[in-house]
């Protein structure tokens, strides 16, 4: 299963934001690529953090195609797609986003995350090795947790696969165990010193 929860690794899901939003200034679609989704926390986790960052009407034009959800955990495969959680699975979250993204699902133990983010992601099957992108056009690819499971080889194959999926200029962020291979120094920008999040050159 998955190790996984709300708002980890929330500095650079709020970096790749900050980074995000000009890029997306005057854009009538923009496409995200969550590699690695999990059991979807990463990606409502970015999809909650994006939606405090830019405006309504922008973020009607933001698309979050999700990959690979945590199929062996049963309990969360039924709800995943559905943004409904257990409560004791959303502790994480600073209140006042909870109480303006989330409501009661069912009984009191659940809760479910607004239509307005959910209508955001897409979930989707992907597996990474195939080396075949969904589309070249992604403002942004996040990919973390997913990296460590390959080989030296087989993560240079990937990361390739990511630099042809994202327009030009767009961004890569990736855990900070994950540091880029020396091999593709030429085809991505390391835009801040304390993180892994990269600019497609």
């Amino acid at each position: 299963m998955a190790f996984t929860f709300f708002f980890r690794d929330e500095q650079i899901l709020s970096l790749a934001v900050q980074n995000l939003v000009p890029l997306s200034i005057g854009r009538a679609n923009v496409h995200i690529l969550n590699a690695g989704c999990a059991m979807g926390m990463e990606t409502y986790t970015f999809a909650i953090l994006l939606a405090e960052s830019i405006g309504k009407f922008a973020l009607r034009n933001i698309k979050i195609h999700a990959v690979d959800i945590d199929n062996e955990n049963v309990d969360f495969g039924k709800t995943v797609t559905e943004g409904i959680y257990h409560k004791e699975h959303l502790q994480r979250i600073p209140p006042a986003l909870f109480s303006k993204y989330f409501r009661a699902y069912g009984n009191g133990e659940y809760f479910i995350i607004g239509e307005e983010l959910r209508s955001l992601v897409t979930f989707k099957k992907l597996d990474l090795l195939e080396l075949t992108p969904l589309r070249t056009d992604y403002s942004l690819i996040i990919c973390k947790n997913v990296l460590l499971h390959f080989s030296y080889n087989q993560r240079i194959e990937v990361l390739k696969m990511f630099h042809s999926s994202l327009l030009e200029g767009g961004l890569l962020a990736m855990e900070n165990t994950q540091a880029m291979p020396a091999e593709l120094a030429g085809k991505f920008k390391k835009l801040v010193d304390y993180a892994q999040l990269y600019a497609k050159t």
